[in-house]
């Protein structure tokens, strides 16, 4: 039977074919999962894991469990949305037929631009901190960080096929290494435990303001959805894109709470909030100095895997915008041959190294400003929440190739649960104000370009949806 697309006056009309084709679709199950998982975890999340368990000690599984729950929620919000309109534009795309140009553009900009910016920076300066730290005859210089950039940048222009083979083996590396750092704690084969279960257990409270932490562990699972933009390149979305996003957090679920509850068994609660290296000093109570080697392992294919995963699938949004007359044209430029955005590629990767720039090797401010660009990403996903619900109601039949278990639900918790998450998220009482005026500061610059850009490029009204089978096409 032949599927039906409702067009903009809400009747049906035969769906087209596949408007994504391409000579070829590269990325299968495997390699969408390598993004989820690669996206997701990366060294700053590695320590952020740790924060948790040293405030919440044993209780950590609840905000654990908690934030993968409203995770798998966006997932099914964004699966849905992706393969209704499935478009390299991703969320801006999304958001232009559900609730205007202005909420598009600010979702995008200020949800993933502006956020990737901070958090490749934050990345990349945590592992010149680290190898600082561990081969001091590396430190002080940020050649590392920018050799490590300018790299995948090149890797990246050349081509999706190369940054899926490369995406696989960083992935599987970076979850080998933390799988078996959690095993190991857990079994005391190479360094009998210093604290004892029965302790854990006895000192077992949820009164440590474990609920707050969900706030904090959410940050542990976004950006999932990163494989949404690569769905040209992508074989059989229909099945790949939504089991890729819950497949992947659900691993991401697993290694992150045998990597904590590992920690428990060798790391006093205040060492792992006090420590600027905690997973440093939980590697080495583990296995010593050897566990220099595997936490660098660790933490260089997890930073290396969030930028190989940015550097693709970021410029892709960029260019869905240009196509759509969202941001500048020259941002849609792609090569003849691999039909990569390398104009897109090389501003993502400009606008990361400013901020090395500016911050030199000193990492001091990269928790004021990753937390602050992290309340931007969190409204990027209820808006996402939001566009479900607004295109459910718009478009009643329209063609879902897959729609949202339990429509409602997954959006009214996740939109409750982002908002939560918000409020809560400074993880440091004193830096609340400076995180919400930074996070404003952001928000507000992005409004102000989007306003103009829309009124004076666009000439579109901000809040306008354009129809759904304008983007079919």
């Amino acid at each position: 039977m032949q599927d039906t697309s409702a067009g903009s006056n809400g009747t049906a009309k035969s769906a087209p074919v596949d408007r994504l084709a391409r000579p070829t679709r590269l990325l299968g199950l495997k390699s969408l999962m390598a993004v989820a998982v690669g996206l997701v975890v990366s060294q700053g999340v590695m320590v952020i894991m740790l924060q948790v368990v040293g405030i919440a000690g044993l209780g950590f599984i609840v905000p654990l469990t908690i934030a993968w729950i409203l995770a798998l929620c966006y997932a099914a919000s964004f699966s849905e949305l992706s393969l209704m309109i499935p478009r390299a534009g991703s969320l801006g795309t999304y958001t232009e037929v559900a609730l205007g140009h202005f909420p598009a553009i600010l979702s995008v900009f200020s949800g993933y631009v502006v956020v990737a910016m901070f958090a490749l920076s934050a990345e990349l300066l945590l592992i010149d901190h680290l190898l600082g730290v561990l081969y001091p005859v590396l430190g002080g210089t940020q050649f590392i960080a920018f050799g490590i950039l300018g790299l995948f940048a090149l890797l990246n222009l050349m081509g999706i096929d190369v940054f899926a083979r490369l995406q696989n083996v960083l992935a599987f590396a970076m979850v080998l290494a933390l799988t078996l750092l959690g095993l190991s704690a857990l079994t005391g084969g190479f360094a009998p435990h210093t604290i004892h279960a029965g302790d854990l257990v006895a000192d077992f409270s949820l009164g440590n303001g474990a609920f707050t932490l969900i706030a904090l562990a959410i940050w542990g699972y976004v950006g999932a959805e990163f494989v949404c933009p690569l769905i040209g390149e992508t074989r059989n979305p229909g099945r790949h894109v939504p089991r890729a996003m819950y497949m992947g957090l659900t691993v991401i679920f697993a290694v992150f709470a045998l990597y904590c509850l590992g920690a428990l068994f060798y790391l006093p609660q205040d060492v792992m909030l006090s420590a600027s290296l905690p997973h440093l000093e939980y590697a080495r109570a583990v296995f010593g100095n050897s566990g220099n080697l595997l936490l660098a392992v660790a933490a260089i294919t997890a930073t290396c895997s969030t930028l190989n995963t940015s550097l693709a699938a970021v410029p892709r949004m960029l260019q869905g915008m240009a196509g759509r007359g969202q941001a500048f044209p020259i941002l849609g430029r792609v090569t003849r041959g691999n039909r990569t955005p390398w104009v897109a590629v090389l501003f993502v990767a400009i606008v990361t190294g400013l901020p090395l720039l500016v911050w030199g090797d000193d990492p001091s401010t990269v928790e004021l400003l990753l937390t602050a660009a992290a309340i931007a990403w969190l409204i990027a996903y209820i808006i996402a929440h939001c566009n479900v619900i607004a295109l459910r109601r718009r478009y009643p039949e329209a063609r879902r190739p897959y729609r949202s278990p339990l429509y409602p639900l997954p959006q009214i918790i996740g939109i409750a649960g982002m908002l939560y998450a918000i409020v809560y998220a400074s993880p440091a009482p004193d830096l609340t104000m400076q995180i919400f005026m930074s996070a404003g500061v952001v928000l507000g610059i992005v409004s102000v370009i989007a306003i103009v850009w829309i009124k004076t490029v666009m000439k579109k009204p901000l809040f306008k949806p354009e129809p759904l089978d304008s983007v079919e096409d």
